[in-house]
């Protein structure tokens, strides 16, 4: 906010003037007796022959008439505006104002509308997908539906593959459109090649290959520790060729007959862990999760909710993972959604699983940008995943947030989006977002549109007995009840 001076007293046929300064050409604080906006909102000024746009990122009652709105000047038509408070004309933003600064061009690309502006669309920046994102709002904001909104939109105009890992099945739909959907926008999705890979399906498993997997893979898939363990580990390492071209199941036998004592170890050490009976986990002789994404769907959904055990979670997503990383050189795009990230990145891991997948993640978010590896992590709370991939997050989609410490950690976080529109937050309804960062115009204040494809998961409803008066009104058809007039 700028220091100016006060300025003068002067009054209008209105009242006290409204007065207009800009120190630097790019933010402005406007003081006076206007009706004031709201945090977020659009203003219309008109000052010194220039006509201004510009967006309230900050608003402060100086006392039951006045006040004073700062914020960032979106455009400026005319002269740059004076450092020095100047009479200005305040009036809202019209629709068609702000829509030509946050819709854009392509309507596959909005994801909802203001919400002090409900014919505005906020529009998404397709090229600057290229950055990580931040997902967060507190259960029952609507997070996962509305992240579902965003992919679907990422389907329907762009050519950017998306690898879902889904550990709640809450994206296991996402090639089903609803009956009440646009047509068109069914038949925009309706041809794109999405994915579903599922542990319990025959047609399209979910499976890794053992023998792919990396040797400190492996280790952690074994539990063994290099130092700890070094014995079986070394005996890992130089038994290497036992794992190859083979079936776990076929590994056992190949240890045995080894017969070497470290050889014998690690076959007891997958019978007492239960590997063999990953039935769901191990490929065989079928395609591979590593194969299908290979061929860059336009969506591969990994339903990591069909498994009953996290470490098989852990196990398959490692897999994946790394073989990505494994692959970076080629630099081919993938944007990465990892839905409740706090399964797999969450800032303490327990099991040498955990920690290896959640260190991929965080390798990914500080290096795989530049590789085209990039993520969107989404989460109840920022606390619940590891610091090392929020902190390396450019965009943010916030929901109800309503702890005063969440915020505050956003906050401090995202510096570059405005504090008191974060803590609107706190008084979001269901469907509602704070949509900031390099993949939007401007920090949006959104209601969600509504979804096209089916939602995987929802929220049990609570079972409810009828009332025998109720039931006994609707059924003589009282004539006031028919027409609505009573509730």
């Amino acid at each position: 906010m700028s220091t100016t001076s006060s300025p003068p007293d002067e009054t209008s046929a209105g009242g006290a003037s409204t007065y207009l300064d800009s120190p630097d050409g790019r933010s402005f604080r406007v003081r006076g007796s206007w009706t004031p906006p709201r945090v977020g909102d659009f203003l219309h000024l008109e000052s010194g022959g220039s006509t201004l746009l510009g967006q309230v990122e900050r608003l402060q009652a100086l006392d039951r008439r006045e006040h004073v709105a700062s914020g960032t000047l979106v455009s400026v038509d005319g002269p740059p505006p004076a450092p020095v408070p100047t009479p200005v004309e305040v009036s809202p933003a019209s629709d068609e104002e702000v829509a030509a600064v946050v819709s854009g061009s392509d309507r596959r690309l909005h994801v909802g509308r203001l919400q002090s502006m409900p014919e505005v669309p906020l529009g998404l920046i397709s090229r600057k997908l290229n950055r990580h994102t931040f997902w967060c709002g507190q259960s029952g904001s609507g997070k996962t539906y509305a992240l579902g909104v965003v992919l679907e939109r990422i389907l329907a105009a762009t050519d950017l593959p998306v690898l879902v890992l889904d550990p709640n099945s809450d994206f296991v739909h996402l090639h089903t459109t609803v009956p009440t959907a646009d047509p068109a926008e069914s038949r925009e999705l309706a041809d794109r090649d999405v994915q579903v890979l599922r542990p319990d399906s025959d047609e399209h498993p979910l499976r890794i290959r053992f023998t792919d997997l990396s040797a400190r893979a492996k280790a952690a898939v074994l539990r063994l520790d290099p130092i700890i363990d070094r014995v079986e580990y070394n005996a890992l390492l130089q038994l290497a060729a036992s794992f190859e071209e083979r079936n776990l199941v076929d590994v056992l036998p190949t240890l045995r007959e080894a017969g070497t004592p470290e050889a014998v170890m690690l076959a007891q050490r997958l019978e007492n862990l239960g590997l063999l009976d990953w039935r769901t986990v191990w490929s065989d002789h079928t395609t591979s999760a590593t194969d299908v994404l290979d061929r860059r769907p336009a969506a591969t959904v990994l339903d990591l909710g069909g498994y009953d055990e996290q470490e098989e979670q852990l196990a398959v997503a490692l897999g994946v993972l790394d073989h990505l990383w494994q692959r970076r050189s080629q630099r081919r795009p993938l944007l990465i959604v990892v839905d409740e990230a706090h399964n797999l990145c969450p800032p303490q891991a327990d099991t040498p699983l955990g920690v290896a997948v959640r260190d991929r993640l965080v390798q990914i978010a500080a290096e795989g940008r530049k590789y085209g590896l990039w993520l969107l992590v989404s989460t109840q709370r920022p606390s619940k995943v590891h610091p090392g991939i929020v902190t390396q997050c450019d965009n943010l989609t916030l929901m109800r947030m309503t702890s005063r410490s969440d915020l505050e950690q956003l906050a401090s976080i995202f510096g570059h989006v405005p504090e008191d529109m974060l803590r609107r937050a706190a008084q979001f309804r269901l469907g509602e977002a704070l949509v900031a960062g390099t993949f939007v115009p401007r920090p949006s204040l959104v209601r969600m549109r509504d979804r096209v494809t089916e939602q995987g998961g929802s929220d049990v409803s609570v079972p409810l007995r009828e009332d025998p008066a109720v039931r006994s009104r609707s059924q003589s058809h009282h004539p006031l009840t028919d027409e609505g007039t009573v509730s």
